[in-house]
């Protein structure tokens, strides 16, 4: 058990390293002039990044409020249509189900550039390219997959018994759903809902070519001072993405958590 114990100490304590030294790098470097090797430390300071992240010409308040809405929107709509094909697929029989489960995985065997031209060319025609409802359908599309593998493997482990025995007591489909299979599920949307807002939360190349240049987002902002070699301003972009989309999941945890203990308390 010690062994057991020590071993897992080993194991959390090298992952938080893993975790905690590129971010403690990222700000060294977002408030570095120079730092030229084989120097351990920088050799100047400055605090130019930081005047740019917050009071230079992009708006960064702006970028976080709608790179937020967007990745939420997606991740609202990608897991709620998760789960109308988890359930489908995962508790009824119907003609052409193995085709539906090899639809919703196309989106990852199409090359990302292949499918980022593709489906751009299909919204010039409908008219959504370079709209907001255009980046926004392209990110439910690439986070799709994820959410109804991670909801029909939940629903599938659920069954619809409670739905049953719900039903048997008078609940209407509605009601059996809420009461019986929700609370069950909690924690497969949690999941669906975490990866599609980070997938969201960090697409570049999909938001460029369907945006157009029009939707701006953090993650759209940060790539090309990471390309342009401003190690400063991309590690403060960095920071400021990493930070936001930790910011979002602690608000998230904590509103889910504030609501079990109120169900707790009932």
């Amino acid at each position: 058990m010690r062994k057991k114990s020590l071993f897992s100490r080993l194991a959390l304590g090298t992952a938080a390293a893993c975790i905690l030294l590129p971010v403690c790098l990222l700000v060294f470097w977002s408030v570095t002039a120079r730092w030229s090797w084989p120097s351990l430390l920088p050799e100047r300071w400055s605090l130019r990044t930081l005047r740019e992240l917050f009071f230079g010409s992009q708006n960064l308040w702006q970028l976080l409020g709608s790179s937020v809405a967007l990745g939420g929107a997606a991740a609202a709509v990608s897991t709620a249509i998760g789960l109308f094909a988890a359930r489908a697929v995962a508790l009824y029989d119907f003609p052409g189900k193995s085709l539906v489960r090899f639809a919703w995985l196309l989106p990852l065997l199409v090359p990302g550039p292949v499918f980022a031209v593709g489906i751009h060319l299909t919204l010039l025609r409908i008219g959504l390219a370079d709209t907001i409802s255009g980046v926004l359908l392209v990110h439910v599309t690439a986070s799709l997959p994820y959410s109804a593998a991670i909801l029909t493997d939940v629903t599938a482990a659920l069954g619809g018994g409670l739905e049953e025995q719900a039903a048997l007591l008078g609940a209407n489909p509605v009601q059996a759903f809420f009461a019986g299979s929700l609370p069950g599920l909690m924690p497969g949307i949690l999941s669906s809902l975490s990866m599609s807002f980070i997938l969201s939360y960090s697409q570049y190349f999909t938001t460029l070519i369907v945006g157009g240049g029009r939707v701006k987002t953090l993650a759209l902002t940060l790539v090309p001072y990471i390309q342009g070699g401003d190690r400063s301003l991309a590690s403060s972009y960095a920071l400021a993405f990493t930070g936001s989309a930790l910011l979002v999941f602690v608000v998230f945890e904590a509103f889910i958590h504030r609501g079990r203990k109120g169900d707790g308390g009932i």
